[in-house]
């Protein structure tokens, strides 16, 4: 399965910081109702079995909405409930070594800050990039600001889709304008709205205005 670019245009990363008294299957239901047209299960502190039970819940999910389902880092469980594919960090796994265990067909996401990550990432085989943080973030506070120049830099170095993830809110957005992104991989902006459907709605609006710019 190669990465189709129109999928990355409404990219999820669920975040169970924000469930408040929903399930994250509800957030996540509610999320793809609204327009995501991309999912990523991210999941930090749950066991093993808790995160395969839940994984192949919303594996289910997705399946209903025809929306591709990636999981964070973890290739055994991505190989084990037959996930569309894995998201791996610049300090996870190789994407060789994830592309033998997951095998031709998957997709294979990458984070990459520089244009040197992304030329590596992309000659090693990646499907797809994500770039950030776009702006500062409270999500990862590790995570250095790039900027919409940088990520335009990256855009134009590789062939591969690049998504911008990190600090992008509904406000923000339009500073991305102009870089030739795919999409916007988002977190707390989907996952901490109070009314998630409709507020997805309007991002999926909004991100559509700028791809298409």
């Amino acid at each position: 399965m190669n990465c189709n670019k129109k999928d990355l245009l409404l990219y999820a990363v669920t975040d169970r910081h924000w469930l408040g008294e929903k399930t994250l299957y509800e957030q996540v239901e509610a999320a793809l109702k609204g327009g995501v047209t991309f999912l990523q299960l991210r999941e930090k502190e749950l066991s093993k079995e808790a995160f395969l039970e839940e994984a192949k819940e919303i594996k289910k999910l997705c399946n209903a909405y025809r929306v591709p389902l990636i999981i964070n880092d973890d290739v055994e469980l991505a190989v084990n409930i037959d996930a569309d594919g894995v998201h791996v960090g610049q300090n996870d796994m190789e994407v060789k070594e994830a592309r033998k265990k997951l095998g031709p067909d998957k997709i294979i996401g990458v984070s990459a800050r520089t244009v040197e990550q992304a030329l590596k990432a992309k000659e090693q085989g990646a499907d797809y990039l994500g770039v950030g943080a776009a702006f500062v973030t409270g999500t990862k506070t590790d995570a250095v600001e790039v900027g919409p120049k940088r990520i335009r830099e990256v855009c134009e170095a590789v062939d591969i889709p690049v998504v911008a993830i990190g600090g992008i809110t509904k406000e923000n957005m339009k500073e991305l304008a102009g870089t030739k992104i795919a999409g916007v991989a988002l977190v707390s902006a989907i996952f901490a709205q109070d009314d998630i459907e409709a507020g997805t709605k309007e991002l999926r609006k909004r991100i559509e205005a700028i791809v298409e710019a």
